[in-house]
């Protein structure tokens, strides 16, 4: 039988949640490993990436960042006031931060024109060939799944490791003053606000997911869960592996759909 969760302890300690939702972190680890400690950031880092490579990280995960809000929204319709207190809590959170998520996809144009790339490339570029992976995949999750399963695999996974990413690049003195002095504040916006030490969205989802499938789900929905999760760092990787090596994208773009 399903028991309601509330958490007792810190928002960002795994230990304040159940275990199986501590296994399932653990489960998807490797996958999530994969994202953060992908060799892109290095390069992007020490900028040592080819133009191209750039061009394809700020027009690749474009569709992604433009569609977050309505990621969101579809999970919104779902949720039902009064109907349960994970409802309940979905429902104030993704009203709140909707039109956030709107003012993020404006600072992804100002990082990308600060790094090169026209607005208009990326607004209107050829997205790299099965780069649209992590677009379609969140559009699935969110649009057609539970709205547990939706949350954890766009607001918790995605966020989540998009956080730990973003505060390799955002930490480095380097990168940061490779920006024209007179702009770097406001390319650098997305990556602020997305850096993990500052964000904590993705722990807010997690506490979302925890309280909507309770602390004793079944064994089937928690491997659903799980499922989600690590198909969202499995095609994050992919948009990673295609900007240091296009090659690759087909491959895998295949291995992400399995």
């Amino acid at each position: 039988m399903n028991t309601q969760f509330e958490r007792n302890g810190s928002l960002t300690e795994l230990s304040s949640y159940p275990q199986w939702t501590q296994d399932m972190v653990g489960t998807c680890e490797d996958a999530k490993r994969s994202v953060v400690e992908h060799e892109l950031w290095d390069l992007m880092r020490d900028r040592t990436m080819e133009s191209t490579s750039t061009r394809n990280f700020m027009v690749g995960i474009w569709p992604v960042i433009e569609r977050f809000p309505g990621y969101m929204s579809m999970s919104l319709l779902k949720t039902q006031f009064g109907r349960s207190a994970g409802d309940n809590l979905a429902r104030r959170w993704l009203v709140r931060n909707i039109r956030v998520e709107q003012n993020h996809a404006e600072h992804w144009l100002n990082w990308a024109e600060g790094a090169g790339i026209g607005r208009d490339e990326v607004l209107h570029g050829r997205i790299p060939r099965g780069a649209d992976v992590l677009a379609r995949w969140c559009e699935e999750a969110a649009g057609k799944d539970s709205l547990a399963a939706g949350i954890a695999a766009t607001n918790y996974a995605v966020e989540g490791a998009t956080g730990e990413w973003s505060q390799i690049l955002f930490d480095s003195a380097s990168y940061r003053e490779s920006f024209e002095e007179s702009t770097r504040t406001r390319s650098l916006r997305w990556l602020q606000l997305h850096a993990a030490y500052d964000d904590t969205h993705p722990w807010e989802a997690l506490e979302i997911v925890c309280t909507l499938m309770g602390g004793n789900p079944s064994v089937d929905d928690v491997e659903h869960i799980a499922e989600c999760v690590r198909r969202s760092y499995v095609s994050m990787r992919v948009l990673a592996d295609i900007c240091v090596e296009p090659s690759k994208a087909t491959q895998a773009a295949n291995e992400a759909a399995a």
